[in-house]
């Protein structure tokens, strides 16, 4: 058993490094997973209650932790279309996130995300709704791999939750395969 399942291991990492090396990272039929740190994102409990990356803030004794990712499929040339979830946790309550959204690498380098970001908050009458547009570099160390600087705006779209919009800086690392 333990032997049908190396050989499973690897055959399909043999598929993945054999798709991986035709065309460019980014190239139309190519899968995208990432990872996000955000940074800023205005006061305890809005910044952080709808977002798919990892983070940890503390201020005046209250604690947000969140964990989260995302995953794309190039449709075309340098454009992907987006899926993402997240969990956050804070002292009183939790919840879910979730992103849709399309990335368009222009150049193949320059990667700018528009996206509509949800969650649903333990205990809260009104959840956040948020309109993402994104922007940055992406850095190729090689061809699997790309770290993403750059900065984010929400857009409340929920004027209920919040009429605030949060700038971020956030540092993303990409896997392309």
């Amino acid at each position: 058993m333990k032997k049908v399942l190396l050989v499973a291991m690897v055959v399909i990492g043999a598929a993945f490094q054999a798709k991986a090396q035709d065309g460019t990272p980014t190239s139309k039929g190519k899968y995208l997973i990432e990872a996000n740190t955000g940074f800023g994102g205005g006061g305890i409990g809005v910044g952080h209650t709808a977002n798919t990356s990892f983070g940890l803030v503390s201020i005046d004794g209250t604690t947000i932790w969140s964990i989260g990712g995302e995953g794309g499929y190039f449709v075309a040339d340098d454009l992907a279309v987006k899926i993402g979830l997240g969990y956050s946790d804070t002292d009183s309550s939790n919840s879910i996130s979730y992103k849709l959204g399309a990335k368009y690498y222009i150049n193949s380098s320059i990667p700018v995300q528009l996206d509509l970001t949800g969650a649903s908050i333990e205990d809260y009458n009104e959840n956040p709704l948020w309109l993402g547009i994104q922007g940055g570099y992406a850095i190729f160390l090689n061809d699997f791999v790309s770290v993403e600087p750059g900065l984010r705006y929400n857009l409340s779209l929920n004027r209920d939750f919040t009429d605030e919009g949060i700038l971020e800086f956030r540092i993303g690392f990409a896997l392309h395969f």
